[in-house]
């Protein structure tokens, strides 16, 4: 099918236009039968949260799309350079950001690179983000049913995680301020959802600009056999009940991903745990 190109000149898509974004998606809606999709790029400075935020909370956008994944584009020859950059006064690395968002990364330019380059570079990618699919490229041919209609934005993303990845975690160093990196946390039992709630809240209040993605299986005391999945941009988290439930023999094992800088596991430990129900309720 042909594609349709529409530029936004006067500004950022992630930040300055949005206006335009939402109303020339809107327009697009009309036309819902001629395409099957539609691939946004940004910027290499952009950050994709406000994008994230504009989707799925302006009901012109939710009632007609859904995001189907976050592709990150990374220049095998040059993306290291741009991870290590350290930015004046606290600022942002977008590079780092933009990979720690990702549910696919595109490792292009592989045929400028040596095997040894490419494997400590692969390493140094999934040291940020542990979830993003690497899919290897040269001179960006990319396969297309990779990275389109693969649905990898979604709250059951959770589900697929590895489950050695959880017992892996335990064998992690102390937390450094400086690194992006991926922390994962699980322990059995039933979560009180109000401490639960009221821990969220105080996270997400403190620290979501430190929090690029979030994910979590949870289990509530009171609620049956109800499995809770969510996932989280920032401050802004989809919640809600998986599509089946907990087996009867299942073991109720509540699982989180946190994304971002600064990460305390052994702090976010302590506080998730203090969140489970005790019989002195």
């Amino acid at each position: 099918a042909p594609e349709d190109l529409i530029s936004w000149d006067n500004g950022c898509v992630c930040c300055s236009i949005r206006g335009d974004l939402i109303r020339t998606l809107g327009q697009l809606s009309k036309r819902r039968k001629d395409f099957d999709a539609i691939l946004l790029e940004t910027t290499g400075m952009a950050d994709p949260a406000p994008i994230v935020y504009t989707v799925q909370t302006n009901p012109k956008m939710s009632d007609n799309y859904r995001i189907d994944s976050i592709v990150c584009l990374a220049d095998a020859k040059h993306v290291t350079q741009h991870l290590d950059e350290k930015k004046p006064d606290g600022a942002v690395n977008e590079a780092l950001q933009q990979v720690a968002f990702a549910d696919k990364i595109l490792l292009n330019k592989l045929d400028l690179v040596t095997e040894e380059e490419k494997k400590t570079l692969k390493e140094r990618l999934k040291s940020i983000n542990k979830f993003a699919s690497i899919i290897e490229t040269e001179r960006s041919h990319a396969p297309l049913d990779q990275i389109l209609a693969v649905n990898s934005f979604n709250m059951e993303s959770i589900l697929e995680v590895d489950p050695n990845f959880f017992s892996s975690e335990e064998e992690k160093p102390e937390h450094r301020a400086d690194l992006v990196q991926s922390v994962g946390i699980q322990f059995g039992g039933l979560l009180h959802a109000q401490w639960f709630n009221m821990f969220m809240m105080d996270l997400l209040r403190e620290r979501a600009a430190d929090l690029y993605r979030t994910k979590g299986l949870l289990s509530f005391h009171g609620q049956g056999d109800t499995k809770f999945v969510f996932q989280g941009v920032h401050e802004q988290i989809n919640f809600g009940p998986a599509n089946k439930p907990w087996g009867k023999d299942e073991e109720r094992v509540n699982k989180f991903v946190f994304i971002g800088k600064n990460l305390n596991r052994k702090e976010l430990t302590k506080s998730l745990m203090e969140c489970l129900y005790t019989d002195d309720e």
